[in-house]
């Protein structure tokens, strides 16, 4: 090939905007673009890292086409759309919690008020870890029990959404980091019991529900694969599992757009 030919691929290679994940309501989508690139997503600045890497999420019931647009460093602007494919969520019932799981009393509506604060602060900082871009694993072997996106009627009460993916296991059974990061919250909470969140970077959140037992602490740098914990059934729980969440930023997504396989 010509040098003006090599050099007219590089050129079109350099303004290139990747994007890995699955297309569906509920996913998070990791990217890559030239670093020193913009990206703007439905209107809305997307941070970008130094290496020119970048996370976007869809809610739950989100609309299904969107536009990406990337600014490149030499002024050129290109239009990326996306289309996702609408998820169909099923209805999940759960009878036998406690009924002040359900419709808690008012003695312990302070607590839970301050409970939401103390997840939202774990939740609060977007950083630069880059163990967002990585494989993920599934953080405990079991049964899936539970999915992402089901309707949940407690008690014969119709609540919030299912927002995770459970597994369930005895007691016991050990939980461990899906990738790495930093640990910003360890602690008891009202509906979650034990509770645990790791900040893989980019503002994605892993949350870790009704733990028997946390093997970590606040500020601690935890390693993919390494022990955070043991399935549990604290808080609102009927019975041992782990319910394991994605957060991005305050977007609740589906773990299992992350993960391959099952957890077995």
């Amino acid at each position: 090939m010509a040098n003006a030919e090599k050099g007219a691929a590089q050129h079109l290679a350099d303004k290139t905007v990747q994007l890995h994940g699955t297309m569906t309501q509920g996913s998070l989508l990791r990217g890559q673009v030239p670093v020193g690139t913009e990206v703007v997503l439905d209107g809305e600045p997307v941070r970008v890292n130094k290496q020119g890497k970048f996370v976007i999420g869809f809610e739950r019931k989100a609309e299904l086409s969107h536009r990406l647009e990337a600014t490149f460093p030499d002024g050129t602007r290109v239009e990326k759309p996306i289309e996702l494919a609408e998820r169909a969520y099923n209805i999940q019932r759960i009878d036998g919690l406690d009924q002040k799981m359900v419709s808690p009393p008012e003695s312990v509506l302070a607590r839970i008020k301050q409970d939401n604060i103390d997840v939202a602060k774990a939740r609060s900082q977007v950083t630069d870890l880059d163990a967002v871009f990585t494989r993920f694993q599934w953080p405990a072997k079991g049964p899936i029990t539970g999915v992402y996106g089901s309707q949940r009627i407690l008690n014969g009460t119709p609540k919030w959404p299912h927002y995770g993916v459970d597994v369930g296991g005895a007691t016991g059974t050990k939980v461990t980091a899906p990738a790495s990061g930093t640990v910003t919250l360890a602690q008891d909470l009202y509906y979650s019991g034990n509770t645990l969140i790791i900040d893989h970077g980019m503002g994605v959140f892993s949350t870790f529900l009704h733990l028997n037992a946390v093997t970590v602490k606040v500020g601690d740098k935890v390693a993919q694969g390494e022990q955070i914990g043991t399935i549990g059934a604290t808080g609102r729980a009927t019975g041992p599992h782990l319910d394991w969440r994605i957060n991005w930023r305050k977007m609740r997504l589906d773990p299992q757009t992350l993960v391959s396989g099952l957890p077995q």
